[in-house]
Protein backbone atom coordinates (compact mmCIF):
# COMPACT_ATOMS: atom_id res chain seq x y z
CA UNK A 1 0.00 0.00 0.00
CA UNK A 2 1.34 3.45 -0.89
CA UNK A 3 1.01 5.99 1.88
CA UNK A 4 0.13 9.57 0.78
CA UNK A 5 3.16 11.23 2.40
CA UNK A 6 2.90 14.66 0.78
CA UNK A 7 1.41 16.75 3.56
CA UNK A 8 0.42 14.02 5.95
CA UNK A 9 3.88 14.15 7.43
CA UNK A 10 4.25 17.87 7.91
CA UNK A 11 5.90 18.47 10.88
CA UNK A 12 6.23 15.96 12.26
CA UNK A 13 6.81 15.53 14.13
CA UNK A 14 7.57 16.19 15.99
CA UNK A 15 7.76 15.89 14.72
CA UNK A 16 6.71 16.98 12.56
CA UNK A 17 4.22 16.50 14.52
CA UNK A 18 0.39 17.53 16.49
CA UNK A 19 -2.72 18.88 19.29
CA UNK A 20 -5.60 20.74 20.75
CA UNK A 21 -5.91 19.50 24.30
CA UNK A 22 -3.93 17.41 26.74
CA UNK A 23 -5.14 14.02 27.85
CA UNK A 24 -6.61 15.68 30.91
CA UNK A 25 -8.50 18.13 28.73
CA UNK A 26 -6.28 21.12 29.53
CA UNK A 27 -3.02 22.27 28.05
CA UNK A 28 0.12 22.36 30.17
CA UNK A 29 1.38 25.82 31.08
CA UNK A 30 3.53 27.48 28.43
CA UNK A 31 7.26 26.82 28.69
CA UNK A 32 9.32 29.43 30.51
CA UNK A 33 10.89 30.37 27.17
CA UNK A 34 7.54 31.76 25.97
CA UNK A 35 8.12 34.73 28.25
CA UNK A 36 10.56 36.00 25.63
CA UNK A 37 8.36 38.54 23.88
CA UNK A 38 9.22 37.47 20.36
CA UNK A 39 8.85 33.71 20.87
CA UNK A 40 12.24 32.70 19.48
CA UNK A 41 12.72 30.11 22.25
CA UNK A 42 9.27 28.53 22.06
CA UNK A 43 10.68 25.12 21.05
CA UNK A 44 13.44 24.92 23.69
CA UNK A 45 11.40 22.42 25.73
CA UNK A 46 11.40 19.94 22.86
CA UNK A 47 15.17 19.58 22.36
CA UNK A 48 16.07 15.92 22.94
CA UNK A 49 15.04 12.41 21.91
CA UNK A 50 11.47 11.15 22.07
CA UNK A 51 9.66 7.82 21.69
CA UNK A 52 7.05 8.54 19.00
CA UNK A 53 3.77 6.85 18.09
CA UNK A 54 2.00 8.04 14.95
CA UNK A 55 -1.46 7.48 13.43
CA UNK A 56 -1.85 8.54 9.79
CA UNK A 57 -5.15 8.66 7.91
CA UNK A 58 -4.57 6.52 4.81
CA UNK A 59 -6.70 8.54 2.40
CA UNK A 60 -7.37 12.09 3.66
CA UNK A 61 -10.26 14.19 2.35
CA UNK A 62 -11.84 11.29 0.52
CA UNK A 63 -15.14 9.46 0.69
CA UNK A 64 -13.28 6.28 1.69
CA UNK A 65 -13.94 4.84 5.12
CA UNK A 66 -11.39 6.03 7.66
CA UNK A 67 -8.37 3.73 7.73
CA UNK A 68 -5.62 4.68 10.15
CA UNK A 69 -2.05 3.45 9.65
CA UNK A 70 0.11 3.09 12.76
CA UNK A 71 3.83 3.65 13.24
CA UNK A 72 6.28 3.76 16.15
CA UNK A 73 9.89 4.86 16.52
CA UNK A 74 11.80 7.96 17.55
CA UNK A 75 11.98 11.70 17.00
CA UNK A 76 15.15 13.63 17.73
CA UNK A 77 15.00 17.43 17.98
CA UNK A 78 18.29 19.30 17.60
CA UNK A 79 18.83 23.04 18.04
CA UNK A 80 20.36 25.19 15.31
CA UNK A 81 21.45 28.85 15.17
CA UNK A 82 21.40 29.49 18.93
CA UNK A 83 17.96 27.80 19.15
CA UNK A 84 16.33 30.22 16.71
CA UNK A 85 15.92 27.18 14.49
CA UNK A 86 15.73 23.44 15.01
CA UNK A 87 15.43 20.25 13.05
CA UNK A 88 13.31 17.22 13.87
CA UNK A 89 14.46 13.82 12.62
CA UNK A 90 11.56 11.36 12.51
CA UNK A 91 12.12 7.63 12.04
CA UNK A 92 9.04 5.46 12.58
CA UNK A 93 7.88 2.17 11.11
CA UNK A 94 4.89 -0.14 11.20
CA UNK A 95 3.06 -2.82 9.22
CA UNK A 96 2.55 -0.37 6.32
CA UNK A 97 6.17 0.70 5.97
CA UNK A 98 8.63 3.22 7.30
CA UNK A 99 8.60 7.00 7.49
CA UNK A 100 11.94 8.82 7.56
CA UNK A 101 11.52 12.57 7.54
CA UNK A 102 12.88 15.93 8.63
CA UNK A 103 11.03 18.99 9.85
CA UNK A 104 12.96 22.25 9.65
CA UNK A 105 11.63 24.98 11.92
CA UNK A 106 12.87 28.54 11.48
CA UNK A 107 12.07 31.59 13.59
CA UNK A 108 11.31 34.78 11.64
CA UNK A 109 12.09 37.65 14.05
CA UNK A 110 10.64 40.37 11.81
CA UNK A 111 7.26 38.58 11.75
CA UNK A 112 7.61 37.06 15.24
CA UNK A 113 6.50 33.68 13.95
CA UNK A 114 7.83 30.23 13.15
CA UNK A 115 7.80 28.44 9.80
CA UNK A 116 7.69 24.63 9.79
CA UNK A 117 8.78 22.88 6.59
CA UNK A 118 8.59 19.12 6.18
CA UNK A 119 10.74 16.95 3.95
CA UNK A 120 10.14 13.27 3.30
CA UNK A 121 13.53 11.61 2.89
CA UNK A 122 11.98 9.09 0.50
CA UNK A 123 11.57 11.68 -2.24
CA UNK A 124 13.66 14.59 -0.88
CA UNK A 125 10.94 17.15 -1.59
CA UNK A 126 10.00 20.05 0.69
CA UNK A 127 6.35 20.75 1.40
CA UNK A 128 5.02 24.31 1.59
CA UNK A 129 5.61 25.72 5.07
CA UNK A 130 3.00 26.27 7.75
CA UNK A 131 3.34 29.47 9.83
CA UNK A 132 2.42 30.46 13.37
CA UNK A 133 3.48 30.32 16.97
CA UNK A 134 2.51 29.49 20.54
CA UNK A 135 -0.20 31.07 22.62
CA UNK A 136 -1.17 29.83 26.09
CA UNK A 137 1.04 26.75 25.62
CA UNK A 138 -0.50 25.61 22.31
CA UNK A 139 1.27 25.98 18.98
CA UNK A 140 -0.94 26.77 15.98
CA UNK A 141 0.44 26.79 12.44
CA UNK A 142 -1.45 27.30 9.17
CA UNK A 143 -0.60 27.12 5.49
CA UNK A 144 -1.77 26.32 1.99
CA UNK A 145 -0.98 23.23 -0.05
CA UNK A 146 -2.48 20.91 -2.65
CA UNK A 147 -3.83 17.39 -2.37
CA UNK A 148 -4.36 15.48 -5.61
CA UNK A 149 -4.21 18.76 -7.53
CA UNK A 150 -6.82 20.63 -5.49
CA UNK A 151 -6.01 23.50 -3.13
CA UNK A 152 -6.31 22.78 0.60
CA UNK A 153 -5.62 24.51 3.91
CA UNK A 154 -3.32 22.84 6.42
CA UNK A 155 -3.48 23.23 10.20
CA UNK A 156 -0.78 21.88 12.51
CA UNK A 157 -1.25 21.95 16.29
CA UNK A 158 1.30 21.25 19.03
CA UNK A 159 0.35 20.79 22.68
CA UNK A 160 2.80 20.18 25.46
CA UNK A 161 0.87 17.69 27.58
CA UNK A 162 3.56 17.61 30.30
CA UNK A 163 7.29 18.16 30.66
CA UNK A 164 7.91 14.78 29.07
CA UNK A 165 4.97 14.36 26.68
CA UNK A 166 3.74 16.26 23.64
CA UNK A 167 0.99 15.71 21.10
CA UNK A 168 0.99 16.82 17.47
CA UNK A 169 -1.99 16.94 15.15
CA UNK A 170 -2.36 17.83 11.50
CA UNK A 171 -5.64 18.50 9.72
CA UNK A 172 -6.67 19.42 6.17
CA UNK A 173 -9.55 21.58 4.99
CA UNK A 174 -10.99 21.53 1.48
CA UNK A 175 -13.45 24.35 2.26
CA UNK A 176 -11.10 27.23 3.18
CA UNK A 177 -11.04 26.32 6.87
CA UNK A 178 -14.77 25.98 7.54
CA UNK A 179 -14.27 22.31 8.48
CA UNK A 180 -11.14 20.30 9.26
CA UNK A 181 -10.30 16.61 8.95
CA UNK A 182 -7.50 15.38 11.20
CA UNK A 183 -5.11 13.09 9.30
CA UNK A 184 -2.02 12.82 11.52
CA UNK A 185 -1.74 12.33 15.27
CA UNK A 186 1.63 11.83 16.93
CA UNK A 187 2.42 11.46 20.62
CA UNK A 188 5.99 11.95 21.82
CA UNK A 189 7.29 10.76 25.19
CA UNK A 190 10.74 11.95 26.23
CA UNK A 191 13.60 9.45 26.27
CA UNK A 192 16.32 12.00 27.09
CA UNK A 193 17.05 15.71 26.97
Amino acid sequence: MTIPYRRILTAGLSALMLLATAASGTAAPPPASSTIADGQRDFDWEIGTWRTTVKVLADPLSESPDEWLRFAGTSTVRPLADRRANVVELDVSGPNGRIEALNLRLYEPQAQRWSLTFVNLRDGLLTPAVYGGFRDGVGEFYGDDQLDGRPIKVRFLIVRVSKDEARFEQAFSADAGATWETNWIAVDRRIRS
